[in-house]
């Protein structure tokens, strides 16, 4: 057995855990051993796939034996094996959340039955987009993807959750279509859909249908990777799923559209003459998302905002289309799934603890609760790029090949991307000091509060939180928040433990960020030059 016959793997062994569990819908204990003994398998697998192509290059495998037109191929490289490995981790973690919160809440012996099969059917989608070598198979991910995540987003059948699910379908099946449409113009352009025989043919037809086609696919990973303007359903989408449901949309969902972008613009049009356009949209997604986070009163939404803002950092690394720009975004990627699930999980948390996630209705989580304090402070400096931290190791190599390139664009995304770092900074930094070091507002009481005025001077950061709180005054009083009851509830060991875990993972990036930029570095080359993915796709071709 080679190392290629692993490749199903990670898409099968979900699927038939799903199938499994949902047989098992009457016993609550048995869908949860599958589930996790499923995951773990599929992270095991993604690790092995993972050594294998970075010592040995591309992998690829025909389903069936079947050659093209007709074939399936699922190939695996650098890139891919090490999305489907941090996915793996971060679907597993998330999981193990979502089993603490039910065991916490007391209905460990009653779940949805439905809950497990669509998490895993989840999984199986996350990782055949990753391993996907062709578009259809690309489209029949996102399609797993959609049928997943309106389940998933929809649990509890609020009509919040009900309305947001809607807006995210129609979202998604309008893209779906112009998925389907770009895909059929293709295969009438080239007479195949294979992502490795596209890279040959795509060259040998007219320049402005490869344009149109082209223009096409950004459109629609555009849409599932939040690009701005087509990033208003997240905010609307994301806060009001469950915390274990938004965490994982948070970390993984988005980041399949920006690996679509990555694959799509490096394999099919590596001459492209929209970089500029591509570079245009990270600059539009990172201020317009953060100026939205800035003006949110509740951290999940947020959150969500600061999760659309930072797509425009990729999009920086891919407009530059060199290979220290590629690498560079590929890092923030993989730094990002980590980040954006720690704060997400964490948020859950937070409700637990404080009874709410508006900011106004918290206060003094610091003193009752300090090791959330500690795991919120650390993903939140994580993310706003301080270093020593790996958010502030990837945003200094977007900068150093943003400076390399040197053409306008380049410059204006150099100063957008530190303005951008600078207002995430405020907005975690504003939802730290009402929700950890202010005292807890409470019924009838006036309050007032003030942020800090914040200097590009990091290490006054302290200091200017320390004033903050000590400007709390009755002058021009506002009016007080709502009362809300105290929630003493301790924190689940297994919900701490989960998010701890993904805390310490994203730390551990953040430690091993030289030997992590070397394997981006590497990636980025192979992405730059397609010869060994051609190569593995067309020579494991069947006779």
């Amino acid at each position: 057995m080679t190392v290629a016959n692993l490749l199903p793997m990670p898409v099968l062994l979900p699927l038939l855990g799903a199938a499994l569990t949902l047989v098992a819908r009457r016993h609550p204990r048995a869908q949860v051993a599958i589930s996790i003994a499923v995951l773990a398998a599929s992270l095991a697998v993604a690790a092995t796939l993972m050594w294998s192509t970075h010592h040995d290059g591309p992998i690829a495998l025909w389903l069936g034996a079947w050659s093209e037109p007709l074939g399936i191929a699922l190939v695996a490289d650098r890139l891919s094996a090490l999305m489907l490995l941090i996915s793996s981790f971060v679907i597993l973690v998330v999981l193990v959340f979502a089993i603490g919160q039910g065991v916490a809440d007391g209905d460990e012996d009653s779940p949805l039955a439905i809950y497990f099969p669509t998490y895993l059917v989840l999984s199986a989608g996350v990782s055949n987009a990753f391993l996907a070598g062709d578009l259809f198979n690309l489209f029949v991910s996102f399609e797993m993807l959609l049928f997943a995540s309106f389940v998933l987003l929809t649990l509890g059948g609020s009509g919040t959750r009900i309305r947001a699910g809607t807006t995210y379908v129609i979202v998604s099946m309008v893209s779906s279509f112009l998925f389907l449409s770009a895909i059929a113009g293709v295969y009438a352009a080239t007479g195949t859909v294979n992502l490795a025989q596209l890279s040959l043919r795509l060259p040998e037809i007219d320049p402005t249908v490869s344009l149109a086609l082209q223009l096409m696919l950004l459109t629609v990973f555009g849409i599932k990777a939040a690009v701005f303007p087509m990033s208003a359903w997240l905010p609307d989408s994301y806060p009001s799923a469950p915390v274990p449901v938004s965490a994982v949309f948070a970390g993984l969902l988005t980041k399949v559209g920006v690996y679509a972008i990555v694959r799509t613009q490096f394999l099919l049009f590596p001459e492209s003459p929209l970089h500029h356009l591509i570079m245009g949209a990270g600059l539009l997604t990172m201020i317009i998302g953060i100026l939205g986070a800035v003006a949110q009163p509740g951290i999940k939404r947020m959150l969500s905002f600061t999760l659309v803002s930072h797509i425009g950092y990729m999009l920086f690394g891919i407009g530059l289309a060199s290979e220290s720009g590629v690498s560079a975004a590929i890092f923030y990627i993989a730094h990002h799934i980590t980040v954006q699930t720690a704060l997400f999980l964490i948020s859950g948390l937070i409700e637990r603890v404080g009874g709410s996630t508006v900011i106004d209705r918290l206060g003094g989580l610091a003193a009752s609760t300090p090791v959330l304090a500690a795991l919120f402070f650390v993903p939140a400096m994580n993310l706003a790029g301080i270093p020593p931290f790996s958010g502030f190791v990837g945003k200094v190599g977007l900068l150093q090949a943003g400076t390399q390139d040197g053409s306008i664009i380049a410059w204006t995304l150099v100063v957008g991307s530190v303005v951008t770092s600078l207002l995430t900074l405020y907005a975690v930094a504003k939802t730290w000091s009402a929700a950890f070091w202010r005292p807890r507002a409470v019924e009838g009481q006036d309050q007032t509060f003030e942020m800090p005025t914040l200097t590009p001077s990091f290490g006054r950061l302290s200091d200017a939180i320390g004033a903050a709180v000590a400007a709390q005054r009755p002058s021009t009083p506002i009016a007080p928040p709502p009362a809300v009851t105290q929630v003493e509830r301790p924190m689940p060991p297994l919900m701490l433990g989960a998010a701890a875990a993904v805390v310490a993972f994203s730390l551990g990036l953040s430690l091993f960020a030289g030997p992590l930029f070397t394997y981006t570095d590497a990636a980025a080359r192979q992405m730059l030059s397609s010869d060994a993915y051609v190569r593995a796709v067309l020579s494991e071709e069947a006779p």
